[in-house]
């Protein structure tokens, strides 16, 4: 009898463990949790383990981490009429479990859907040339009106991403040839600035030479010093003018050959 009775007591103690383990719901640290009491919205679980009615309550978990989405590649037209394709990533959060939760049937979905979209109509909206040098801007554009967007949502953009812009193979060439054209034309302008450059300073050079006596032979004897440094050389000097004017300040005859006839 009274086994009989210890019996009945373990098997009841069993099953009220059983049932209060099935009340309890786990909500992670990185998580909120959204709780319905009959249907309606009764409050936010915060991380831990909350008991939770069976039937008569239901909680929803809602990750609350910055979440990476992929956009993929969207068809567009720019404003010059340029077909090409572009793809993007979108970094978002969710700000409010709550709205996250009643506002809209799938935040996922919605986010991503409202990122292709908005990213077709702002590229699409712009020059080839203003996707290709300021993505930045088109990124912050787009970051902006999703934001906009999602407030209602619980939905907090922290960053857009402008990823990959592919152009058809022919514009990939026309682009090219333009770039290396570019690149000529600033060639040719820097060696032009430095031939005008060098001009300059040989000018500048050549008037202090003219204004100093026995510069132009102190030139000379540090360009043969130069030149000695190579015995293959063959030097052939010539007197400098200055020499010449010495000589004669001198009074002395200096010597000439004079040609014969032949």
């Amino acid at each position: 009898m009274l086994l009989g009775i210890s019996y009945i007591w373990w098997v009841g103690a069993m099953v009220i463990v059983a049932l209060f383990l099935s009340f309890l719901r786990q909500v992670n640290q990185y998580e909120r949790g959204v709780m319905l009491t009959m249907g309606r919205f009764t409050g936010i679980v915060q991380p831990g383990w909350r008991i939770v009615v069976p039937v008569f309550q239901r909680i929803m978990k809602v990750d609350m981490r910055v979440k990476a989405v992929d956009v993929p590649d969207q068809k567009v037209i720019t404003k010059d009429n340029i077909s090409a394709s572009i793809n993007a990533v979108i970094y978002y959060k969710v700000a409010d479990a709550a709205k996250a939760v009643l506002e809209v049937e799938d935040f996922r979905y919605a986010v991503s859907q409202l990122a292709q979209t908005t990213m077709r109509n702002i590229v699409g909206g712009a020059d080839l040339d203003e996707v290709l040098a300021q993505r930045d801007k088109l990124s912050e554009r787009i970051k902006e009106i999703v934001d906009a967007a999602t407030d209602e949502w619980g939905i907090t953009v922290e960053n857009v991403e402008l990823k990959d812009f592919f152009l058809p193979q022919d514009m990939e060439r026309t682009i090219g040839k333009q770039a290396e054209a570019e690149r000529e034309r600033r060639s040719v302008i820097i060696k032009a600035e430095g031939e005008v450059a060098a001009a300059e300073n040989m000018a500048k050079a050549a008037g202090i030479l003219s204004g100093t006596p026995g510069a132009l032979h102190l030139r000379s004897l540090q360009t043969l010093n130069d030149l000695s440094s190579d015995q293959s050389n063959t030097v052939i000097f010539a007197v400098p003018l200055e020499v010449l004017r010495a000589f004669e300040r001198m009074g002395l005859d200096i010597p000439t050959q004079k040609g014969t006839d032949a």
